[in-house]
């Protein structure tokens, strides 16, 4: 079973068992998260939302992804700026998609 479903501003095409990293959510790891906002599953598609359906979800862990260097710079005025970011994560394992 597939499905596509929203969380944190973007859309993510799962099946059973798939992991995935998602923008961090406030849950902790080892718990469950169900997002209702499913877009499509198995040729259903909504408009917005397929009614009744739900992506559930096991929280694995919560991180932060590399570290990106961003760097700005202006030629011959004595201006530069360099400042690291770490993206924060929660990893998923889709458990089961309902319909």
């Amino acid at each position: 079973m597939k499905a596509i479903f929203v969380t944190g501003g973007k859309q993510y095409h799962v099946s059973e068992g798939d992991v995935l990293y998602v923008e961090k959510l406030p849950n902790e790891a080892g718990s469950e998260v169900k997002f209702s906002e499913v877009l499509y599953v198995d040729g259903k598609v909504g408009s917005p939302y397929v009614k009744n359906a739900c992506v559930t979800c096991t929280v694995e862990k919560q991180g932060r992804g590399k570290k990106i260097t961003v760097f700005k710079y202006k030629p011959k005025k004595k201006y530069r700026n360099k400042q690291g970011h770490r993206q924060p994560y929660t990893k998923l394992v889709v458990k089961k998609i309902e319909a």
